[in-house]
């Protein structure tokens, strides 16, 4: 009976020592409480960087960073919406109307944009009234937006008279010069001013 008893003690204590090694073993962590998950692919959301971007606010970004010269200016985005004039006319044509509809479309999805509209002539007349017809054929542009729903604030203008124009250029080439250019900027980029002292154009 002292064997079997010893025996039984025997047990008994083996059984307690297995007991208390498997509670000092660690616990497997619950893959769902884990950063990478259970399917190891990673919950990136809990990153900063992670955190997707606007579409629309990178689309204007790239915009920003593509277009812009070193001046502010970007002349590219609405080259194709030049509004052309007749000849010693600020008027905007009908057939004109459609291009500053689409420049207050491009303002309403770009709301960080502003606009420049610059006034041109083509090579006929003096450089005075050249510079006055540029600067009535941009603000009737300006005048124009604001009918629209423009916000003025947006909205700068200025006169190149016949400054770009071609001298005794072909019917063509001075109807071109007739124009008035949509010129984005970026907010706080006023227009470009002559240099104090700077001769104006002469014929």
């Amino acid at each position: 009976m002292k064997s079997v008893s010893k025996l039984i003690c025997v047990l008994l204590l083996s059984s307690a020592a297995v007991f208390t090694g498997c509670t000092k073993k660690p616990m497997r962590p619950d893959p769902n409480s884990t950063v990478l998950g259970p399917t190891g692919t990673g919950n990136t959301a809990l990153t900063p960087e992670a955190v997707p971007t606007n579409p629309e606010a990178m689309s204007l970004q790239q915009r920003d960073t593509g277009n812009f010269d070193e001046s502010g200016q970007d002349r590219k985005s609405l080259e194709a919406q030049a509004v052309y004039f007749d000849f010693d006319k600020s008027s905007i044509k009908a057939s004109e109307r459609p291009k500053l509809q689409a420049v207050k479309d491009y303002l309403d999805k770009n709301p960080q944009a502003h606009l420049l509209l610059e006034g041109h002539c083509d090579w006929r007349g003096t450089a005075e009234y050249n510079l006055s017809l540029g600067d009535r054929r941009a603000n009737e542009a300006k005048k124009y937006l604001l009918s629209l729903g423009v916000s003025a604030d947006r909205v700068d203008t200025l006169s190149k008279g016949l400054e770009d124009a071609t001298k005794n250029a072909d019917q063509a080439t001075m109807a071109h010069d007739r124009r008035v250019d949509p010129v984005v900027t970026k907010a706080g980029a006023g227009p470009a001013m002559p240099a104090a002292g700077a001769a104006a154009p002469v014929l």
